[in-house]
Order: C-alpha cells, then sequence, then structure tokens
C-alpha cells in the first residue's frame, strides 16, 4: 500500500512494501488517496493533469518504488537461542507508581538471583545457542544493582565459559540510577556493551510517580548520578529510558529537558497500565499525543537548522536504506524463542513482562527444556497472523506489536494494542519527515 501524509506542509508517499519514500504535492497525493479508494479531493481540477499524475504513477509504479507487490512469504524461525534477560533481583528501592513488575517483586516475592542460578541460565544459553558466535544477557530487575555481587560474578563466569565455547557475551544493565555511584558507574563502562538509565524528565514529572520506598522524590539523587555516569560513559552505548503517563501528555518537554540536560540518548514509552489507574493512556489520548510528537519533530528540526547541540529520540530513528531486512521485519518479537527470561529462582518465561503470569512459565534453567507448546505459540506468530496490521503503513516498522501488550490488552498474541498502534503511525510519519530532511540536506 500506499500512506499519504504532510508535515508542515511538505506532502509525502510512502511504499512500505518498496520503503521508497517520495515528496510530492498535494494534487499527487489526492490521486494517489484515490487510487487507495481512500477519501479524496479533485474538485475543480482538470482531467488531463489527473491523467498526466496517473502517468507518473504508472511509471514508478514499473519501477517498484510505487505499489510495489508485497512479499509474503513466511520466514523460518531458527530456535536457537540468543538472548536471556535475568531477573537479577525481585525487589526495589523506589515504588514507582506505574511498574509493570508490582515494584520490583512482580507480585510475587522478593527475592534476589543466587549465583547458583545465575550460573545454570549461562549454560542454559550457551547450550541452547546452536552456532551462534555472539549472545547477549541483560541484567534486569526490580533494581540489579541491588544484587551487584552476583551480576559481577555472572559476567565473570559468562565471559570464561564464553572464551571456552567459542561465544563472545555482550551484557545490558537496566538501573534506576539510586545505587549508581562512581566506583559502580567505572565497572558498568568496563563491562556492559549497553547501559539503559530510568528517569522520566522534568523534577516534577518524575518525582509524581517515582519515589522511594519512604515516599520521598529520587530526582535529585538520581540526576545527579546519571549525568555523571554519562559523562564518564564517553562514546559507548547508553539511553535514557523514561515513561509518559496521562499527567504528562506534554512529554515532549521531557524529552527536551533530558536533551539539555546532557542525556542526548532518548526512549520516552507511554505506560501500559490497568484502565482504573489515574495515569492511563485510553485512546482517547491518542490525537494529543500523535500532536506532541510532532511538535518534537518540529523543535527537532529547529534546533538542527539553528546548530544547537541535538539529541537521539529513538521513535525518530529510521533507516530506509540498510534497516532490518524483511525476514525480520515479519518475524516480529524473538521473545519465546530466540529470547527469555529467568527469574531469581531460575523459571523461564517468554520475556520480562510475563514473569508475573504463572501460566507463561515455560521451564527452568535447571531442566534445560521448554515448553513446546508455548513455545510454539511465539515461534508461530507473525506479522501476516495479525490481521488487524495487513493495510497498515507502519506493519514493517512495528511487526505487530509487542507480545506482552497484545495479550494483556488485545487478548491474545496476535491482536495488536490499539493505543500503542495510533502512537506507532504517528512516531512512523515523524520519523520519515525527519529522514527526508536530512536527506534532502545531504544532497545539497
Amino acid at each position: 500500500m500506499v500512506h499519504t501524509f504532510s508535515a508542515d506542509g511538505t506532502f509525502y508517499l510512502f511504499d512500505n512494501a518498496s520503503g521508497a519514500l517520495h515528496i510530492c504535492d498535494a494534487l499527487t497525493a489526492e490521486v494517489v488517496k484515490k487510487r487507495n479508494g481512500e477519501t479524496y479531493d479533485l474538485r475543480g481540477v482538470k482531467e488531463e493533469d489527473v491523467k498526466e499524475i496517473e502517468e507518473e504513477i504508472a511509471e514508478l509504479e514499473k519501477q517498484g518504488v510505487l505499489f510495489a507487490e508485497e512479499e509474503k512469504e513466511i520466514p523460518a524461525k531458527s530456535e536457537e537461542i540468543k538472548a536471556l534477560c535475568l531477573h537479577i533481583c525481585h525487589d526495589c528501592n523506589l515504588r514507582c507508581e506505574y511498574c509493570f513488575a508490582g515494584q520490583g517483586n512482580y507480585k510475587g516475592r522478593s527475592e534476589y538471583m543466587s549465583f547458583e542460578v545465575a550460573k545454570a541460565a549461562v549454560d542454559f544459553l550457551i547450550a541452547n545457542s546452536g552456532k551462534r558466535k555472539i549472545l547477549e544477557t541483560d541484567f534486569f530487575g526490580g533494581e540489579p544493582l541491588m544484587n551487584l555481587s552476583v551480576v559481577k560474578q555472572t559476567v565473570d563466569y559468562a565471559k570464561a565459559q564464553g572464551k571456552a565455547h567459542g561465544k563472545k557475551f555482550l551484557f545490558t544493565l537496566t538501573t534506576n540510577g539510586v545505587l549508581l555511584d562512581e566506583e559502580t558507574a567505572r565497572y558498568l563502562n568496563e563491562e556492559m556493551e549497553n547501559v539503559v538509565l530510568s528517569i522520566d524528565g522534568r523534577k516534577e514529572v518524575h518525582d509524581g510517580v517515582r519515589k522511594t520506598v519512604n515516599g520521598k522524590g529520587s530526582y535529585d539523587v538520581i540526576i545527579e548520578n546519571i549525568t555523571r555516569f554519562v559523562k564518564m560513559r564517553g562514546d559507548r552505548h547508553y539511553y535514557v529510558r523514561g515513561t509518559f503517563t496521562k499527567k504528562n501528555l506534554d512529554f515532549g518537554n521531557d524529552v527536551l529537558y533530558l536533551a539539555d540536560k546532557g542525556l542526548t540518548e532518548i526512549s520516552l514509552e507511554p505506560v501500559v497500565t490497568d484502565e482504573n489507574s489515574p495515569l492511563y493512556i485510553s485512546e482517547e489520548d491518542v490525537p494529543a499525543i500523535a500532536e506532541e510528537y510532532r511538535r518534537l519533530a518540529r523543535e527537532y528540526k529547529r534546533r538542527k537548522a539553528a546548530g544547537e547541540k541535538l539529541f537521539r529520540f529513538f521513535h525518530f530513528q529510521i533507516d530506509l536504506d540498510g534497516g532490518p531486512c524483511l525476514r525480520k521485519c515479519v518475524s516480529a518479537c524473538g521473545a519465546g524463542n530466540e529470547y527469555f527470561s529467568v527469574t531469581p529462582w531460575g523459571d523461564i518465561f517468554p520475556c520480562h513482562q510475563f514473569a508475573d503470569l504463572p501460566e507463561y512459565k515455560m521451564g527452568t534453567v535447571f531442566e534445560g527444556k521448554l515448553d513446546g507448546k508455548i513455545r510454539s505459540l511465539f515461534r508461530d506468530n507473525n506479522l501476516y497472523t495479525r490481521k488487524a496490521c495487513e493495510n497498515c503503513f507502519a506493519k514493517y516498522h512495528c511487526s505487530g506489536g509487542c507480545p506482552a501488550n497484545n495479550i494483556r490488552k488485545g487478548g491474545d498474541i496476535n491482536t495488536p494494542y490499539k493505543v500503542t498502534c495510533g502512537m506507532m503511525k504517528a512516531r512512523m510519519e515523524c520519523a520519515l519527515d525527519l529522514y527526508a530532511a536530512e536527506k534532502s540536506e545531504e544532497n545539497r
């Protein structure tokens, strides 16, 4: 399909099958809408002008860059495991109001992963990784720095075992920053391929939901620790990962606030919570959120034109030239098939967002085998099994949404969560507009 949209007076055609993006005029956009069977307006337009545009469209169609045929082949998924998320600690030193992990303990008991469990998880990953040479281990919580000693032991063990088996481990750790002192920062900089830093933006926004155990705001200690860490980090991978809620639908201001603090690698995600929560984002909020994405994109362009320091916003990053291949776009998330999470006591789940759903337990790292029925549910779903995505222009960049959100909010793995669908389309248009602006500048 071909998607038409405009941004700041520029009209675009995006062919999702070929990945081709075209700048056009308003009349061409209306002609394409007619071809799509959408509502269009050609009142007062001469027939010969429409015919000329249709001929140009036909030529682009011959070239395969407009109304291109979609490939429908469903790729086979490998069952080699590439990554584990280790719940190194089911406990937390914060009590964030919206936490999907039940404020650290996943609605269960608080527990710290032992080195014995961590070793078994590393052994399980190696044993089931097949010919893969690069393996990934994410340290997650709760707050993993509350169990830093086991993190360190696990890193040493994985590196040694990786060397013995011809594998290389890449480590990531997600932290709220409370315990991120200078010594810990040095360790993470030495050992972690990536570090995810949790902060929500402006002090009043952050402290409104991310409180300490005694009910006080956590912003002051976190911002100091995180900004120091980022300065120490240099050019190694990191990003700050925040959450926005119904209470800060002007979240673009939080993105800009973080950028102005020197935290320039930013991902700000919508909260996914119960409908009775005052933080809940509904479908009625999506238009305002879409406009906020557009406002943020305009500010990015303004800063770039003014020569001001820029930032990278995760949802505005797109590569139409060398991005993921079609197989990866169609395969969707690897959770439950190539990627799993492990609880502190060694239970295996499809990903960290399933750890509070006992019906999705797939086995243990000590047994070394996985529930075939649950695994097939995740292995056999893909973009083409998600019928609601069939005519969506963003589908190859979304792959049908998060399986956990689909199950929790849509009712099953193949029913996308409508709230995030609406947001994804708005982000995509902003990303395409920024991509086009970047390419135009390169070609000057």
